[in-house]
């Protein structure tokens, strides 16, 4: 696992399978002062040869690497608020199952997004989470 940015000792840990994301930022020592780890899913299973990386506060969460190859779980463009499904929803930095059913919710209760800044709206969805899937998703 190697684990890169807003913590203390960055670098390469050997991991239990079924460790979380949570385990590789403890095992690099935890996140630095100034580190936005609402921007990453603390809760997420890891799969060997992955990178975590957790981002500093104002700083875009980038996405998560596996085995050094250039696929992703998060998608290839844009998430649109107003098509996508929970599973969708799920791929985004920071976002889990109940922040996706809340965006869903939202969905449903209020119509379509307006735009992206209606995500603040959403319970669970602070401004450091906003800032942090502002270029991920669209409307």
């Amino acid at each position: 696992m190697h684990v890169a940015g807003a913590v203390q000792a960055p670098g390469v840990y050997r991991l239990k399978p079924g460790s979380r994301v949570i385990d590789a930022v403890s095992a690099a020592g935890g996140v630095a002062s100034d580190s936005n780890s609402d921007a990453i899913n603390l809760a997420a299973v890891l799969a060997d040869g992955e990178r975590v990386y957790v981002p500093r506060v104002g700083e875009a969460a980038p996405v998560v690497v596996s085995g050094g190859s250039t696929a992703s779980s998060a998608p290839s463009g844009p998430v649109d608020l107003n098509a996508a499904s929970a599973d969708d929803l799920d791929t985004l930095p920071g976002v889990g199952p109940a922040t996706a059913a809340a965006i869903l919710a939202y969905r449903e209760r209020h119509g379509p997004f307006a735009s992206v800044d209606d995500l603040a709206k959403v319970r669970g969805i602070g401004q450091a989470k906003l800032d942090a899937l502002r270029g991920l998703v669209t409307v």
